[in-house]
C-alpha cells in the first residue's frame, strides 16, 4: 500500500523511538531474567502488565493522528510499546522489530456461535445455543486452514519499505498454539447447558471433545505442513501471561527452515470448568488436552479458572512449566502444592484498579502473596483489567507499589 507523507512521518518517528527503547541495556537484562525464570532459576518475581480492555483508556483513539484505519492501527501498536516502557515498571521486553502475521483463515467447524447482545454498551452477552441435542454434535467438522500467501507477502513488502531501515521486519507465522476446547463447546452449547451435560449427557460431551481434539490436532498439523510455525522463545506472550524466553527451545536437531512442535511452547485452558470437581475437569478436559500438548516442547495451563484443588492433575500434563493461579485461587495452598517445580503465574485481582484505589489494601494484598510464595518461581501478571475507571495512572501506581513490596521482601 502507499502511505501518505503525513502518516509515513508519524509512523517512522514512532518507530525510531521504539528502536531507541529496544536498544537500551535493560532490555537485554530482562531477556536474561526471563530466560532464567522460565528455567525455574529466577532470583526474584517477574512482572508483566497486560492491560487488555483498559488500553482504550490508556491509549484512546483520540491520541491517534494518522489518517487511515490501517495506519492508525500501526500507530497504536507503536504508541503502546512506547507507553509500556514509559509508564509500566514491569519486565516487558521491547524488541527491535516489526512483526507481520501470516494472513490465515479456515473453513470453520460447521457450527456458528450465536449470542444475545447486552443492552449496555460494555455489558455481557448471553449464550444462544446452537447445539440442542446429541445429533447436532455430528455437525462439528475439522476446519481446513487457508493461508493467503499473496496478501501476507504484500504486507511484508509494504512494512519492509516503511520500517525496514529502522525496525527489522519479520514474518511471524503461527507463534502461538493455544487450545480452548471447552470455550468452543460451551460457545455452541451454552455454559449452563454444558455444565448440566456433564451429568445428564456425558457421552455427548465426550463425542464433542473427541471431535474437537481431532480438529485442533489437524489445524496444528496443517500449520506445520504449510511451514507456518515459528519459534516463540522470545517476548511472545505464553499461555495467559508471561513470556517465552528460554534456552531450552528449540529442541535438539532444530532446522531453522522448518519449526517443529517440539521446538515451541503451547498451552491449554478450561475456564468454563471453574465450578466443577477435579474429577470432572480431568474427565471432560484434561485427558483431551494432555494428548494435544504431548508433541510440544514446553507447555502452560490455565487462565482465570481456580486450579487450587486441580493442581495434582495439572502436574501430569506433558512438559508442563507454567501454571496460572487465578485471582480466585487459594494462593497459600497453591504455593505449598507447587513449590519451585513450576512457574507460579499469579494473576492478581484486576478489580482493584476499577474500584476506589486503596493503596494500603493493595499493598497488603500483594505482600500476602509475596510472603506465601517465597519458595516458588513467581511471576505476577496483571491482566483482565477491563477498565481502570478512567484513571490510567492507576497502572503506574499499582506497579510502583508492587516494586516497593518486592524490594521489602529482599
Amino acid at each position: 500500500m502507499a502511505y501518505s507523507e503525513h502518516d509515513r512521518k508519524i509512523l517512522r518517528t514512532l518507530a525510531r523511538r521504539v528502536a531507541e527503547i529496544a536498544d537500551l541495556p535493560i532490555m537485554e537484562e530482562r531477556r536474561a531474567q526471563w530466560t532464567e525464570h522460565n528455567a525455574l532459576r529466577s532470583k526474584r518475581p517477574m512482572i508483566q502488565l497486560l492491560p487488555e480492555g483498559s488500553w482504550r483508556e490508556l491509549l484512546p483513539a483520540s491520541v491517534l493522528t494518522c489518517e487511515t484505519d490501517e495506519t492508525r492501527a500501526d500507530e497504536w501498536q507503536l504508541r503502546a510499546r512506547v507507553y509500556t516502557h514509559e509508564h509500566f515498571l514491569d519486565d516487558t521486553v521491547i524488541e527491535k522489530n516489526w512483526s507481520v502475521p501470516a494472513r490465515i483463515s479456515n473453513t470453520g467447524w460447521g457450527l456458528e456461535t450465536h449470542h444475545h447482545d447486552s443492552t449496555e454498551a460494555r455489558g455481557a452477552w448471553g449464550f444462544d445455543p446452537v447445539i440442542k441435542s446429541a445429533a447436532d454434535i455430528k455437525k462439528i467438522c475439522t476446519p481446513e486452514v487457508i493461508y493467503d500467501e499473496a496478501r501476507t507477502q504484500a504486507e511484508l513488502a509494504a512494512k519492509q519499505e516503511l520500517f525496514g531501515d529502522i525496525l527489522p521486519v519479520k514474518f511471524v507465522g503461527i507463534n502461538r498454539v493455544d487450545f480452548h476446547l471447552l470455550a468452543l463447546y460451551s460457545g455452541w452449547r451454552g455454559l449452563n447447558e454444558t455444565l448440566m451435560d456433564f451429568t445428564d449427557e456425558p457421552e455427548m460431551v465426550h463425542e464433542a471433545m473427541a471431535r474437537l481434539e481431532e480438529g485442533n490436532r489437524s489445524i496444528a498439523e496443517q500449520y506445520a505442513a504449510m511451514n507456518l510455525l515459528r519459534l516463540n522463545n522470545d517476548n511472545t506472550v505464553n499461555g495467559s501471561g508471561g513470556t517465552g524466553y528460554t534456552d531450552e527451545l528449540p529442541a535438539p536437531g532444530f532446522n531453522p527452515e522448518r519449526v517443529r512442535f517440539c521446538d515451541i511452547w503451547a498451552s491449554c485452558e478450561s475456564q468454563e470448568l471453574a465450578p466443577v470437581s477435579p474429577a470432572m475437569h480431568r474427565e471432560f478436559a484434561l485427558q483431551y488436552e494432555a494428548r494435544l500438548l504431548e508433541p510440544f516442547g514446553l507447555t502452560a495451563y490455565g487462565c482465570c479458572e481456580d486450579l487450587t484443588r486441580k493442581l495434582p492433575d495439572v502436574f501430569t500434563l506433558p512438559h508442563i512449566r507454567r501454571i496460572s493461579i487465578s485471582p480466585w485461587a487459594d494462593v497459600e495452598q497453591c504455593a505449598a502444592t507447587m513449590g519451585d517445580r513450576y512457574i507460579y503465574s499469579w494473576k492478581p485481582q484486576p478489580a482493584h484498579l476499577a474500584m476506589e484505589f486503596d493503596d494500603k489494601m493493595i499493598r497488603d494484598y500483594l505482600r500476602h502473596t509475596l510472603d506465601v510464595t517465597r519458595d516458588c518461581v513467581l511471576e505476577i501478571i496483571l491482566k483482565d483489567t477491563h477498565t481502570c475507571n478512567g484513571h490510567p495512572e492507576r497502572f503506574d501506581a499499582w506497579t510502583k507499589i508492587l516494586q516497593e513490596v518486592i524490594a521489602e521482601r529482599g
